[in-house]
């Protein structure tokens, strides 16, 4: 009788862990999911909010300021994958074209602009206003600036007195359409921007005082911004004396309550409230979905300052935080005077609720600065999983497999080798 020994199957080896983040393309997915949440909750509002108005607007078509709006979505969108596969340091060679641009398209707005409540601020029949990229503009440009002149930015004038030259120059032209918030955001990045970057704590609070000063002299000479002042204090004193915008917000979060009246059933976007897909939407919001549904808004907006913020720390390089910070930054500050000013907390402006208002130029800008922070994030996980130690594991794989083999090899006693 042949006695046979089957030998046990040889042990598999263990696969060595994978670094955090290798089956990923470096997306942060928090960010992403707020920005994706509310694209969809915008579309379903701009549906809402559009019907009356796109009747009288679009000669009688009750869709045609959606389906524009789902147009513009999709352009937005593919800028913003472009974005964020597009390395933020080739922005140090496009920034300076950026700018012309939108210099170039400011100044065109005063020769073949449209009139559109009572101010030229658009081209192309309301698509295009070059305000809008002026924000992002501005954000790009004093980034790339700051960061060359970081070793200098002390030095009043390297620092100071060039920045109040270019934010002056940019704002001033918004200014003169007239398109008062937009200037005042213009100043607020650039200040903002110079103390992210680092700048002299004196030179801030000069610049401070010099825009406080200017920003009330503005008030004094300005129409528009004496009256929406003038109706704030009022409004501060006695709700029931603001103005008459902030009056029919209130009475949409009324109508709202804590559930809704539900998506579609507003009532005032059919009885004066200004504008119900653009500055008023936040009220129609409300209304439809109660305070549960903006406070929901609300805490998508601080997801997404959240996130933008964290991309920031981790970037690579003080560039790509700079980018990051500025365009989170800036677009949360969008989203919180937006429905400040329909609660009556800050003077009326007509700044866009990102993602969700009416506006082929804000969202395609919105998502063009979103694709930029998530291209900052990752090119930060990047370099975070090239920086990391390789797993224990990793590091001994081939003395563990030696030792395996070097076992193996060893007749055990008792065991005979077999015969075939």
């Amino acid at each position: 009788m042949i006695e046979t020994n089957v030998r046990p199957p040889m042990e598999r080896p263990r696969q060595a862990a994978r670094p955090a983040g290798s089956l990923t393309l470096g997306i942060d997915v928090w960010l992403l999911l707020a920005v994706f949440t509310l694209l969809v909750f915008g579309a379903l509002m701009v549906y809402s909010a559009s019907w009356d108005f796109s009747l009288f607007v679009n000669e009688g078509d009750p869709t045609a300021t959606f389906r524009r709006q789902m147009m513009w979505m999709v352009v937005g969108i593919a800028g913003a994958v472009v974005a964020s596969f597009l390395d933020y340091h080739w922005y140090r060679r496009l920034a300076v074209p950026i700018m012309a641009a939108t210099i170039v398209g400011l100044i065109t707005v005063f020769i073949i602009g449209e009139v559109r409540y009572n101010a030229t601020r658009t081209l192309s029949e309301g698509s295009y206003s070059p305000s809008e990229l002026a924000k992002v503009a501005i954000i790009i440009y004093l980034a790339v600036w700051l960061f060359s002149k970081r070793e200098q930015l002390r030095d009043i004038s390297f620092g100071l007195v060039p920045l109040g030259m270019i934010v002056g120059f940019v704002s001033g032209l918004i200014y003169l359409q007239p398109d008062l918030s937009a200037a005042a955001t213009i100043v607020l990045l650039g200040g903002l921007m110079f103390f992210l970057a680092g700048g002299d704590l004196k030179q801030i609070f000069v610049l401070s005082v010099l825009v406080v000063f200017v920003g009330w002299f503005v008030v004094q000479v300005q129409p528009t911004g004496s009256d929406r002042i003038a109706s704030y204090l009022e409004g501060i004193k006695d709700p029931t004396q603001a103005g008459y915008h902030v009056r029919r917000s209130i009475e949409a979060f009324v109508n709202g309550g804590l559930f809704g009246v539900g998506i579609g059933n507003s009532g005032t976007k059919y009885t004066g409230l200004p504008v119900p897909p653009t500055d008023s939407i936040f009220a129609v919001v409300v209304e439809e979905t109660g305070l549960i549904g903006g406070t929901v808004l609300v805490s998508l907006y601080l997801v997404l300052l959240w996130r933008g913020l964290v991309i920031a720390r981790r970037a690579p390089d003080q560039l790509g935080s700079l980018l990051a910070a500025g365009l989170t930054i800036w677009i949360a500050l969008e989203a919180m005077v937006n429905m400040a000013v329909m609660v009556g907390l800050v003077p009326f402006a007509g700044n866009a609720l990102p993602f969700i208002s009416v506006g082929g130029s804000n969202l395609i800008v919105t998502l063009g600065a979103v694709g930029i922070i998530l291209n900052v994030a990752r090119q930060g996980k990047a370099a975070a999983n090239e920086a990391a130690p390789l797993p224990r594991r990793r590091q001994h794989a081939p003395d563990d497999m030696r030792r395996r083999e070097r076992r193996r090899g060893v007749s055990r006693p008792g065991r005979s080798t077999g015969a075939g």
